[in-house]
């Protein structure tokens, strides 16, 4: 079923009470109305089966400059699955529909399914894909070791919102760079709602991620104790952090999140150029936080430099 015809419905339905009170029509002839539009939904409904939407077999809903979905568009690239990357603006699915990014739409017939969050992602991938890729899918083994480790890298990644909210809310300009205002990926009245509503999201931001000084310093000692373990690990020469032979979906979701701070060549495989944070153009803390992490992680550093270089600049 296609989200342009429950569109439809959604807004006549919503127009309904004021087309009614407008034109002044009698009780019985808003039960007839009611009626009417419960049959129209049943249409809609029978089209989905009948005449289903033509819509990709794989569809990503992205933010294109977020490290979550860099770390799930990694791991389908990396499978060299066909998928469509459908991008939207900023913060406007979250806080105006309730939804959040990424999301995989996977469509089977005349049913798709829609799943959310980057670890749910991820094991859907292994399970559609373990056996029928074979030895390409084995990067997203969930073994219990590589489980536990993501859960501490998610976190990692929920304190780095943290940390690039608190240096970017400040500056509008920037902030609507990397949600998405430049980016001609994004539909227009989008990009206008991004800045139409800018006041409202930052007000929300800041409330949702208590984005206050001593939130901003707790996030940075959690990234650094995230940073330190990660080194600690890289310490002995591995050359992955769970020393197997060939990178896997830890590795990847390291780099993926890392590369929000550092961002690296290659970032989004070319998607989130449009979106991307000049150095130049990033303030004085920020830009001190990134020197500091780059001096004293040079391991973790050199492993997410390495996995870009190899696997998404090109």
């Amino acid at each position: 079923m296609t989200g342009k015809r429950w569109l439809v419905h959604a807004v006549f339905l919503y127009l309904l009470p004021l087309i009614v009170a407008y034109n002044g029509w009698s009780v019985s002839t808003a039960v007839l109305l009611v009626l009417l539009t419960l049959l129209w939904r049943w249409l809609v409904t029978m089209s989905g089966i009948l005449k289903p939407a033509k819509v990709p077999d794989l569809e990503l809903e992205t933010i294109s400059a977020s490290h979550y979905v860099e770390k799930v568009r990694w791991a389908m690239d990396r499978l060299g699955l066909e998928y469509k990357e459908r991008q939207v603006g900023g913060t406007l699915g979250v806080f105006f529909l309730g939804r959040t990014v990424p999301q995989l739409k996977i469509r089977t017939g005349a049913v798709r399914s829609v799943i959310g969050n980057s670890p749910e992602i991820l094991r859907y991938l292994w399970g559609a894909y373990g056996t029928a890729a074979g030895d390409k899918a084995k990067f997203l083994e969930p073994t219990a070791a590589r489980v536990e480790l993501e859960k501490k890298l998610d976190r990692y990644g929920v304190d780095l919102q943290v940390w690039v909210y608190y240096h970017i809310l400040g500056d509008r300009d920037l902030a609507l760079h990397a949600w998405g205002r430049d980016n001609p990926a994004i539909p227009q009245w989008q990009r206008w709602a991004l800045i139409a509503l800018f006041p409202v999201q930052r007000f929300l931001i800041r409330k949702a991620f208590r984005i206050t000084d001593a939130h901003y310093a707790k996030a940075v000692e959690h990234i650094e104790t995230t940073m330190a373990l990660i080194e600690k690990q890289l310490a002995d020469g591995r050359t992955t952090i769970l020393a197997g032979q060939e990178s896997d979906y830890v590795d990847i979701t390291f780099a993926a999140l890392s590369g929000l701070w550092l961002q690296p060549a290659g970032y989004g495989n070319g998607v989130a150029d449009a979106v991307r944070i000049d150095p130049a153009s990033a303030s004085l803390s920020m830009r001190s936080d990134i020197d500091r992490w780059s001096s004293n992680y040079p391991l973790g550093v050199a492993l997410i430099k390495r996995l870009y270089a190899e696997e998404r600049a090109g």
